[in-house]
């Protein structure tokens, strides 16, 4: 498969007065087109500020970037402003979580998509515009009537399918979202999801899929990236890495999350709490947590290393001590 995105030691460092935070360090990671990747850890381990940071939203004057991003051949990293203004939302675009509060309360649905389409396409018709948006609105199982309401005549999870026909209005190749499920209840994420993927199987779109929730990538996504503290611990396949976790990071996740299936047994959560990144340990940065940890640990840094199935794993005890 060609590789759509191609992220390269990728560090992004909060900057102020008082202290420097490495939110995210030297993570590399690859997407091929038309492939799914989940991008999961606790909250504060680095997700969004990996995404936002590659789509160059994040405030520049306030953070320090290092490494390259390469889309479609272009370092998303280094380009110009206005080179990168014109691959955002039409090549790139992204759901937020809580998208549906961007949008106006005093305007109807179809007169903002039909402004927000035109700051891509200025010269577009009314026309064209409208039968776009009923061919997305149909796909994500939406009545045609959403496009005359009113943001506040809608449901929260009408408003955020809402959010994803606006994102695939100019047909992106690469589609991020960012815990856009989460403020959901389980029946109508659910729902959403399935749409999601469902879309999958009739327009070329590649997604990133950044949540905290196991059960989001586990039935929506092909591939998974576990990153703690602002590193990326263990990749592979979802298949691989949610049956069989080989990194203690990953297991105490998939210990934390519940099972409807299978033998019952007792949720264990992580101890402790993560480092302060303003700090980062010299060692590997779940070390403090971690139930298997050595001397080499909490001194030497492990890198991600490639297993026999594929993935990639960074601890110094895989392949060695055997874990329980």
């Amino acid at each position: 498969m060609e590789h759509l995105l191609d992220v390269r030691d990728l560090s992004i460092t909060y900057l102020n007065k008082s202290r420097n935070v490495q939110a995210v360090r030297h993570a590399s990671f690859t997407i091929d087109r038309g492939d799914s990747l989940g991008l999961v850890g606790e909250s504060g381990s680095g997700k969004s500020t990996l995404a936002m940071g590659m789509l160059r939203i994040l405030p520049e004057n306030s953070i320090e970037m290092t490494g390259s991003a390469l889309f479609m051949g272009k370092d998303l990293i280094s380009i110009s402003h206005e080179e990168m203004n014109r691959l955002r939302w039409k090549e790139i675009a992204v759901v937020f979580q809580k998208a549906m509060n961007a949008l106006s309360p005093v305007h109807r649905i179809g007169t903002q998509i039909e402004d927000i389409y035109r700051v891509h396409e200025p010269r577009a018709t009314k026309a064209e515009i409208h039968d776009r948006t009923m061919e997305l609105l149909r796909m994500v199982n939406m009545p045609e009537r959403v496009y005359r309401l009113y943001p506040h005549e809608m449901s929260g999870g009408m408003l955020q399918r809402v959010a994803i026909v606006i994102s695939l209005l100019h047909s992106p190749k690469l589609l991020v979202f960012d815990e856009a499920t989460t403020a959901l209840d389980v029946v109508t994420q659910g729902q959403i999801l399935e749409e999601v993927v469902a879309m999958e199987k009739t327009i070329e779109m590649t997604r990133i899929m950044i949540t905290h929730d196991m059960s989001v990538v586990a039935s929506s996504c092909r591939k998974v990236a576990v990153m703690y503290a602002g590193e990326l611990v263990e990749i592979g396949m979802v298949r691989d890495v949610l049956k069989q976790p080989l990194h203690p990071y990953t297991q105490g996740l998939m210990s934390s999350f519940p099972s409807l299936k299978g033998e019952k047994k007792q949720l264990r959560a992580i101890p402790g709490f993560l480092p302060d990144l303003s700090d980062p340990p010299a060692g590997c940065a779940f070390a403090s947590r971690c139930p298997h940890c050595t001397q080499q640990c909490l001194s030497q840094k492990p890198v991600l290393r490639e297993m026999p199935d594929g993935r990639r794993v960074a601890c110094h005890l895989v392949g060695g001590q055997k874990h329980e």
